[in-house]
């Protein structure tokens, strides 16, 4: 039972974004019974204290449809309304990250 346990959680397709200082995760995991389901995760380092902090939603395929009308809804709203310049982060896999690098502009 406990190789069927680790299914429940199985990591199909997982996809890194690191945009300035934050990171988000686009997971694709499979249910016991095989349904696939995403996981976003935002990921950030706390200044404070250099702890990193995970807020996580769970998207099931049941609402993928409404919740990208929603996204699409919301950032054309804003785009609509206000000037958007996306940021485009280049990462060099091989250089490892400094402290002192900040995206933030």
């Amino acid at each position: 039972m406990g190789e069927f346990e680790n299914k429940e959680r199985e990591e199909v397709f997982s996809k890194r974004v690191r945009a300035g200082k934050r990171t988000y995760f686009f997971d694709v995991k499979a249910t016991r019974s095989g349904d696939y389901y995403i996981t976003v995760t935002e990921s950030k380092k706390r200044l404070e204290d250099g702890v990193f902090i995970k807020h996580k939603i769970f998207l099931y395929k049941e609402d993928f449809e409404k919740f990208a009308e929603g996204m699409k809804d919301a950032v054309d709203f804003i785009k609509e309304n206000q000037d958007v310049v996306e940021k485009r982060y280049e990462y060099d896999a091989e250089a490892p990250a400094k402290e002192e690098d900040d995206f933030s502009f």
